[in-house]
């Protein structure tokens, strides 16, 4: 093997000394061996270094990815290499623009941590061959930043959530900065605008830093971008605005860039390292005004300049595939284009990198592909987590005692929070709601973390809480927790049912990352992300219409099996055990949904602890078959539909004595799927012994009634009668919402009295006095606005 001359011997390559025109020029070097390997990924299955001609059959026949975002990040990591190093940092970097992933494979291979991860794809020319084949062509890596990519915590398959993802990452980590390139195009959603308030978050004494670089490129895919067409003094005072110390870089001739950038890079780094000291030294967590970075460059900087006689670099024909290969031509236009680079200079035969550039990346696990924060499970520590049981409320006879079940999850949260106070790895986030969802106990142990002006009248606002939430924003909430979590956190979201619907695509985007992950031998488990649902559908006293949507359980139902699993807690005994479960499990996506009123309790806690092990269950005490074939099974997921399903079963028992009536109580939904579809499914055999064969079952459910049926669609029985929430409802009593959705005891009765032939024309009497029950209670409510007190004093008796 013969390797290039160094241009200085490598142990005078000191980045930790002055910005010398040679250091410029070395970086700039490995910058075009990067834009090198970026533009390369795109086109060549042969030929990696271009040692002879290039021809249509050495290019890939269908050209997928993208370019124009590649030459700008590109820059930023190798000025990141140079800080790291210069400054002994631990740093990771989160791609924002979404594709372009390319550019991040470039880097991981060009300092060696992509072929520790992936050893076939070797530092010499066979090993680039097989990297360039595998880039966006079947059966290897996807075209953006992904789980597959070292070194990444932020999926680009959806744009806005990097800065949120960052913040996330730093949190409770001191040490680690979170440089975070954010998009031009990706700054117009939403929650990449909400995203810059994130610094009135951020602790400088015990959470790390984030430095923002916003990627101005000009354009979208076919559009220029927002940002980059305001005047330079509008977009500095938005900035400012938002409470940040922007710092720009502008300019496309690379030397000079270069130079800019590593002088400014210096500048933010040591503000920030000078914040901390101040705040670490002095005990000051006063919010500061962070630096950022605006990098504005022409959007597929140093590619293609005309193609086809149209404009390209510094475009939004640069976006994609700068050159399509529609044209003869276009393959000599793309080996021109490639050999500008100058891979032979850049390059030993054997076509590893030249090993004074090699000396410019850092070692170890500071490379930013290597870095244990970017595969939180190498950090990830168990929870101390208290005995659940001993929170549990005591129920000696089955509903005798009421009891709010999320204030009860609220003293385990409280506790747990205690438990592991030194170690500082769990939180709890919410947009503004913790209180409002009952979780006020946890208050007695820790604070709401904000770090803007407070006032003496203030509530639980300190500058190190534990409690995020003091954001009104679920995107927000939802990344920081992502990105707390992809670091080797635990914690968990609260929310209300209705309107976890604005993070459906966050959580199915984590639920992707989570299912790539399980088949990454390299990637370490993390800590799942714990999503509850409260303050739902079934008591919207004062919210009303737009308050009620369970519809997230749908969504997140059709998400990988291997990844997902959606709890119904009938009461608080079974909250608690479902989330010490959910808490202390890894890789998954746990949906819990949770009552937050007063509602009676069922079981024990040792009761409860079985049921929830097992995830469904006959109630043999709500029960009169009796170890007899029953007439009816009358099932339930949910507390409500719990609470109506047994008043139900109270009125038959009274009024149709010798009516034989299963009860089944469902906790985890997937029990309903066939074993072969969903690991906690039940085989045909066991869900048939629950349900049986034939009999009619009349399933009143917490959410919408399609999805019982898309569960359970494969099974024998086909006589399924389900009763949930069908969009009926608005500002009325807890009971009446149920009855304007057939769900309530009254109507559930009349269901099983249609699906009775046996009995004939005997039970019409009583469906009569159920209608005559609905009639009386709509009379009542429109009187006295509240429910008959028959509803609201309603206590389950003991059947005989």
């Amino acid at each position: 093997m013969t390797e290039k001359p160094n241009a200085v011997p490598a142990d005078q390559c000191a980045e930790k000394g002055p910005i010398t025109d040679d250091l410029l020029r070395r970086m700039n070097d490995y910058w075009n061996a990067a834009n090198y390997l970026g533009a390369a990924q795109l086109y060549l299955l042969d030929n990696p270094l271009l040692k002879k001609p290039l021809t249509r059959d050495m290019i890939k026949h269908k050209i997928v990815g993208h370019w124009g975002t590649v030459p700008g990040q590109n820059f930023v990591f190798v000025h990141c290499n140079r800080v790291i190093k210069r400054y002994d940092l631990n740093m990771i970097l989160l791609s924002g623009p979404g594709h372009g992933g390319n550019f991040f494979i470039a880097n991981d291979w060009l300092d060696g941590s992509y072929t520790e991860v992936y050893p076939n794809i070797s530092q010499d020319e066979q090993g680039l061959q097989r990297m360039f084949k595998r880039f966006s062509f079947p059966g290897g890596m996807p075209s953006h930043c992904a789980p597959e990519t070292p070194g990444s915590i932020n999926e680009g398959g959806e744009l806005g959530y990097s800065l949120a993802h960052g913040f996330g990452a730093v949190f409770d980590n001191p040490s680690l900065i979170a440089t975070v390139v954010v998009g031009d195009g990706e700054a117009e959603t939403g929650p990449l605008a909400t995203s810059w308030h994130s610094n009135k978050f951020l602790n400088p004494i015990t959470d790390g830093a984030v430095l923002p670089i916003l990627h101005l490129n000009g354009y979208k895919i076919a559009n220029p971008t927002v940002l980059s067409r305001i005047s330079h003094e509008e977009l500095e005072d938005l900035l400012k605005g938002y409470g940040w110390k922007p710092y720009f870089v502008e300019g496309d001739d690379p030397m000079k860039m270069h130079r800019l950038m590593a002088e400014t890079m210096d500048k933010v780094i040591e503000e920030i390292l000078a914040i901390q000291k101040h705040a670490r030294e002095t005990g000051d967590a006063e919010r500061p005004r962070w630096p950022m970075i605006v990098l504005r460059t022409p959007k597929g900087w140093t590619g293609p300049k005309v193609v086809d006689g149209k404009n390209i670099e510094g475009t939004f024909r640069a976006h994609q595939v700068p050159i399509d290969m529609s044209k003869p031509e276009h393959t000599k236009m793309v080996e021109d284009w490639l050999k500008s680079y100058h891979p032979e200079k850049l390059f030993n035969e054997d076509g590893s990198l030249r090993a004074d550039l090699k000396e410019l990346a850092p070692k170890g696990d500071q490379r930013i592909g290597a870095n244990p924060n970017a595969n939180g499970g190498k950090l990830l520590h168990d929870l101390v987590v208290p005995d659940f049981r001993k929170y549990g409320v005591e129920v000696k006879e089955h509903g005798a005692v009421e009891a709010q079940d999320m204030t009860e999850l609220g003293k385990f949260v409280r506790d747990v929070f205690r438990a592991n106070e030194k170690t500082r790895n769990f939180r709890s986030f919410s947009p503004d709601e913790a209180l409002s969802n009952r979780l006020n106990y946890a208050f007695e142990a820790t604070n709401r973390q904000w770090n803007g002006e407070m006032h003496d009248y203030d509530e639980f606002l300190a500058r190190d809480g534990r409690f995020f939430d003091s954001m009104l924003s679920e995107h927000m909430c939802e990344g920081w927790l992502e990105g707390y979590l992809l670091t080797g956190r635990h914690g968990f979201f609260d929310s209300y049912e209705s309107f976890a619907r604005i993070i459906d695509s966050m959580a199915a985007q984590h639920a992707k990352w989570l299912k790539v992950c399980n088949q990454l031998s390299w990637r370490e488990e993390i800590a799942s992300l714990n999503i509850i649902l409260t303050s739902h559908i079934w008591q919207q006293d004062h919210n009303g219409f737009t308050h009620q949507d369970p519809g997230f359980l749908d969504h997140m139902a059709n998400k990988k099996a291997d990844v997902v699993r959606l709890y119904l807690p009938p009461d608080a005994n079974c909250l608690l055990s479902c989330f010490d479960h959910c808490i202390r499990s890894k890789n998954y996506v746990n949906v819990m949904v949770a009552s937050k009123h007063p509602r009676p309790q069922w079981l024990s806690m040792e009761e409860a602890v079985k049921h929830c092990t097992q995830g469904i269950g006959i109630w043999s005490w709500a029960s009169t078959d009796r170890g007899e074939e029953p007439d009816v099974v009358m099932a339930c997921a949910g507390d409500t539909p719990t609470l109506e399903t047994l008043a139900a079963v109270q009125i038959l028992h009274e009024e149709i004595p010798d009516l034989k009536i299963r009860v089944i109580n469902v906790v985890d939904l997937f029990k309903l799927q066939p074993a072969t579809e969903h690991p906690h499914g039940l085989t045909d055999a066991e869900y048939d012994m629950l349900f049986t064969k034939n009999k009619p079952i009349v399933f009143a459910f917490h959410g919408y009634p399609t999805l019982i049926h898309e569960l359970t669609y494969r099974r024998h029985n086909r006589d399924l009668h389900v009763r949930g929430y069908k969009e009926e409802g608005t500002i009325t009593t807890p009971f009446d919402m149920r009855v304007q959705n057939d769900i309530d005891r009254f109507h559930l009765v009349q269901d099983v009295l249609l699906r009775l032939p046996q009995y004939g024309n005997k039970t019409a009497y009583l469906y009569q006095k159920m209608s005559d029950k609905l009639v009386a209670h709509k009379q009542f409510i429109d009187e006295y606005g509240r429910d008959m007190p028959e509803i609201e004093n309603w206590k389950w008796k003991p059947l005989d």
